[in-house]
């Protein structure tokens, strides 16, 4: 383990935003984590877990406690062959984008769709991270987990996981859990699972449902996320984000009409009638509807570059992202996100939920 103090979090962070821990702890190792762990609540301090700070906005005041960045590096092949797959051990801190691409040089399909996304392979079951029709729960078979309430390693296979929209069990949990490896389940032959974004479908020139090679997915992927400011980049502002701010929001069936109504008043009919949405079930097993969230932003009138030249910005290529033009706050980005889903509760009766956890007592 290597330790710092009153160390600057912002840099370990795509936001880049945020003021220093009390102290920074740099875990290189599985055993380095579960220990440093236990210590922290055995002496029953505040605890920070950091992995890509892609899904991290940390106050300007910082963090009066420790901020443990996850640095675990390790993926061990457990098994592979062509009736069973492969299963694929791979360590909490293991960039996420690095193993996609492993996994695709292998011939491994299965996360080919979630390339380019930033963070590492343990945040990634926490959040359910999903894009261009996938989801990593699509592909894990178990977690192991450090169980800070009984104080002991525990595993979860798939099933036990809670996955759902941008969510999971362990983010539920209330930070009980600390993610210390994740076991994946691949389909070898190199082909990717059946395309289910409708943009992906048409830049690979296929139909929806199509498979293709897994190189093919992925580069297809990436120059979506590209045109879309989505591929981390030192040098290019729309890029200094959190990715997607705000999750597309989920709501029950019955109160679809009553938004409907109000995007055909504010609109008019024909908006209402091409409002995009897909059938969803809520966490306690309810239908609903699930809206774009980007969509309500732009109709509510804020558009590609709103609040330009900054310090805090949309994107000027996503309206979901909130980015960071080169001398944001935290309190820039918090207040920006405030405006935005405060306009589209106005405009349409649907509250926005953010998707990157806000650290520190003044956000």
């Amino acid at each position: 383990m290597i330790e710092s103090f009153d160390t600057p979090l912002a840099p370990l962070t795509t936001m880049r935003v945020g003021g220093p821990a009390d102290r920074l702890v740099l875990a290189e190792t599985t055993d380095d984590l579960v220990d440093v762990v236990r210590e922290i609540d055995d002496a029953d301090e505040p605890l920070l877990l950091i992995s890509g700070g892609s899904n991290l906005v940390i106050a300007d005041a910082g963090f009066r406690g420790t901020a443990v960045k996850v640095a675990s590096r390790g993926i061990t092949v457990e098994s592979s062959d062509q009736c069973g797959g492969a299963t694929v051990r791979v360590a909490a801190g293991e960039p996420w984008d690095e193993f996609v691409a492993y996994a695709i040089a292998q011939g491994w399909s299965g996360v080919e769709a979630l390339s380019g996304i930033p963070g590492c392979v343990g945040s990634t079951p926490v959040q359910n991270v999903g894009a261009y029709g996938q989801e990593v729960a699509d592909t894990i078979a178990s977690v192991r987990l450090w169980d800070r309430r009984e104080q002991r390693v525990t595993t979860l296979a798939a099933a036990d996981c809670g996955f759902g929209y941008r969510e999971s069990l362990i983010k539920r949990s209330g930070g009980r859990y600390v993610v210390l490896d994740v076991a994946f389940q691949f389909l070898l032959g190199g082909l990717s699972a059946p395309i289910r974004y409708a943009d992906l479908a048409a830049g690979l020139g296929v139909t929806l449902g199509e498979r293709v090679p897994v190189a093919a997915a992925r580069e297809a992927v990436l120059e979506q996320r590209r045109r879309r400011g989505m591929v981390l980049d030192e040098g290019d502002h729309d890029t200094w984000s959190c990715g997607s701010f705000f999750t597309n929001p989920l709501v029950p069936q019955d109160d679809v009409p009553v938004i409907e109504d109000r995007v055909a008043t504010r609109l008019g009919v024909d908006a209402a009638g091409s409002m995009p949405s897909w059938p969803a079930t809520l966490p306690d097993g309810q239908p609903a509807i699930k809206l774009s969230a980007a969509w309500l932003i732009e109709r509510a009138g804020f558009g590609k570059g709103f609040g330009m030249p900054g310090p805090a910005a949309l994107s000027t290529r996503h309206t979901l992202a909130i980015t960071n033009r080169g001398g944001a706050t935290a309190r820039d980005v918090v207040s920006l996100a405030a405006t935005i889903r405060d306009g589209v509760r106005d405009a349409f009766g649907v509250t926005l939920v953010n998707e990157p956890v806000l650290v520190g007592e003044s956000l």
